[in-house]
């Protein structure tokens, strides 16, 4: 169970660091890029940390998966990328995937 926990903290801090990358495009500083780089090691520290209980495959699929997903909300939201039928299908397969996944493990 703490493996899962774990590995929610690593989706979490996935979206916040990819989302971080677009920030310092937008607003290029030493700061943003210095906290950048740090969420880039406590992402990968979490993932680690995950897969400890987790098989790496699976720990690897659903982060991955959810944090394309939410950095596909994310810059919908904050930075005005295109929304799409289309995009949020595939979206939804992602889900099912993931789902998949974890009823399996």
């Amino acid at each position: 169970m703490q493996g899962w926990l774990i590995l929610s903290l690593a989706v979490v801090t996935e979206i916040i660091w990819a989302l971080s990358l677009k920030l310092v495009q937008l607003y290029p500083n030493r700061w943003l890029m210095l906290g950048s780089v740090l969420l880039s090691f406590l992402n990968m520290g979490l993932l680690s940390w995950a897969m400890r209980d987790i098989p790496a495959g699976t720990a690897y699929a659903i982060w991955t998966g959810l944090g394309a997903i939410g950095v596909t909300i994310g810059g919908i939201i904050w930075f005005g990328d295109p929304m799409s039928s289309a995009r949020i299908a595939c979206l939804a397969l992602i889900v099912l995937g993931v789902t998949g996944l974890k009823l399996a493990s």
